[in-house]
């Protein structure tokens, strides 16, 4: 296991993890939470748990627009700064650090916690919305994890849970999402990290020192300011 990063762990704000489908960005960032030993939150994962049902259903019978709404509604309730939040959106055991109690509007009666240190996967399109981005940048250290369409078509050449590639040509609809959506991962990001093929071990250790070196600087920044 990852040996727990106190420049991380203390992180006051949750790191949140940005780039096209099939990046990595589930994957290493729950293995990135578990060895730091906090929070994890995929927030596709959460969606489809409040929804009843899975996200490419939801595309179909509810289309876009009010799969985006619910999107931003979860994202503002993870990322605000005393959101509370349903301990059953947490996708890995490690507990939320508690700053406050409330009833989430799906949850009524239930305990809810709010989170601190977390790490947080998101949807390839969550940054297609202003309000989204500028909530992430506030709110997070938002890290891009980059990878190109052909990477990327490698990896998800057999998926078909994933609605915006149930196309003819995925390839060319991952080169048009990529072209849409890379300017805007790169407004957002503190950090891009080159995902490359490292094996998901190598590819979290990397996330993990990226990840220090980057706070260390904006920790250095903000006493010198």
């Amino acid at each position: 296991m990852m040996k727990a990063d106190p420049v991380i762990a203390a992180l006051e704000r949750p790191v949140i993890l940005i780039g096209l489908p099939g990046s990595g960005k589930s994957s290493a960032g729950k293995r990135l939470a578990s060895g730091l030993g906090v929070a994890f939150v995929d927030t596709d994962t959460a969606l489809e748990k409040q929804l009843g049902c899975s996200i490419r259903a939801f595309f179909e019978r509810e289309g876009e627009v009010r799969f985006r709404d619910a999107e931003q509604a979860l994202l503002a309730e993870l990322i605000a700064p005393v959101a509370p939040v349903a301990p059953a959106l947490f996708t890995q055991s490690a507990p939320p650090i508690a700053r406050g109690h409330g009833a989430h509007p799906e949850t009524q009666g239930d305990r809810c916690e709010s989170v601190r240190a977390s790490v947080i996967a998101t949807g390839g399109g969550i940054v297609l919305r202003e309000a989204n981005r500028h909530a992430m940048r506030a709110g997070g250290w938002v890290v891009y994890l980059h990878l190109r369409p052909e990477a990327v078509f490698h990896r998800l050449r057999n998926d078909t849970k994933r609605p915006l590639l149930q196309v003819a040509d995925p390839l060319a609809r991952l080169h048009e999402l990529y072209a849409a959506r890379d300017p805007l991962y790169r407004e957002t990001a503190h950090q891009v990290i080159e995902v490359g093929r490292p094996k998901l071990p190598a590819l979290v250790r990397k996330l993990a020192a990226q990840l220090r070196a980057g706070m260390t600087q904006d920790k250095t920044q903000e006493t010198q300011a």
